[in-house]
């Protein structure tokens, strides 16, 4: 049985193929329908818009059903049931389930325990492989994915999509640059795992000192309870706020990527530019989820 749990559980070859897989549904107005007939579990333990949604489409596109759970509250783990049981009553109702959960680790711990195909719809600050999959296909459709200059920027400590791009992006050589305020650098667990696999780590102060050697921004949103107090917040946030002034000068091709929802760190003026590429980035995750559902479900 085929789970997606970690984006570290994909060699370069398997992430290549979903990719190009992806891309052939993109490309392809009339849909195989494969999950005719097919059910699945949307189990969602925290607030999403884009995820939940695009997966619910996502099945819908390829012919199958969704049964969703939207709240701890809205589920028998308020009465104290645990995730390994809710887990194993729901493999008995569904082909496949798709899981978010606040705490890091509970997909593993989920896979452990169902019957069905698991995919992980992000698990606490740990891991967010379909975010990264939607990441880099939308990378990918601007430039070649091989030595690329990445910039991370925001909160890098608790990002799981920066967690995870970075990860993916270590198979294909690229160059990294992170930018964040003091405490909510990329954790050094995962900086020595980059480097161990390769990757070049450049710590940076400010973006504006590197914004014209990069292919790609990707953008995090701070999280204002990170600060001690709202006036720190807003002037942290304010440092790391990308507008058209800030892109002045950058390459041509470079594009500015944010898993969203943003929350001011990204100026709607900028919405305009071309190297906008955040909303498109946000449609993508309908051909990628569909490329992982029929991947787990084949």
């Amino acid at each position: 049985m085929y789970h997606i749990i970690s984006i570290l559980d994909f060699s370069r070859e398997q992430i290549d193929d979903l990719l190009e897989k992806a891309r052939r549904i993109n490309e392809n107005r009339k849909i195989e329908r494969s999950l005719e007939g097919k059910q699945v579990a949307l189990l969602f333990f925290e607030p999403s818009t884009r995820t939940r949604m695009s997966f619910a489409s996502a099945v819908s596109r390829l012919g199958g059903t969704t049964i969703c759970v939207d709240s701890v509250e809205g589920s028998s783990i308020i009465k104290g049931e645990t995730l390994a049981d809710t887990v194993r009553v729901v493999s008995g109702y569904v082909d496949a389930i798709v899981l978010r959960h606040p705490k890091e680790g509970a997909a593993r711990l989920a896979s452990e325990f169902a019957s069905v195909p698991v995919i992980n719809a992000g698990d606490g600050a740990g891991q967010h492989p379909s975010q990264t999959l939607l990441d880099l296909y939308t990378i990918r459709q601007s430039m070649p994915l091989e030595r690329i200059n990445v910039g991370l920027i925001g909160d890098l400590r608790y990002g799981r999509t920066a967690h995870s791009l970075a990860q993916a992006l270590s198979h294909y050589h690229v160059n990294l640059f992170t930018i964040a305020p003091n405490g909510l650098e990329l954790p050094e667990t995962i900086q020595i795992e980059l480097q161990d696999m390769g990757t070049e780590i450049c710590e940076c102060a400010e973006v504006k000192d590197v914004i014209r050697d990069l292919d790609v921004l990707y953008v995090t949103r701070l999280q204002r309870e990170r600060f001690p107090d709202s006036a720190t917040f807003v002037n942290v946030q304010q440092s790391y706020r990308v507008t058209p002034q800030l892109l002045s000068g950058v390459r041509d091709h470079m594009i500015v990527l944010h898993p969203l929802p943003r929350a001011g760190e990204i100026d709607p003026a900028v919405d305009s530019l071309p190297h906008a590429r955040y909303f498109e980035q946000a449609r993508n995750g309908i051909p990628v989820r569909m490329a992982m559902l029929t991947e787990v479900m084949q």
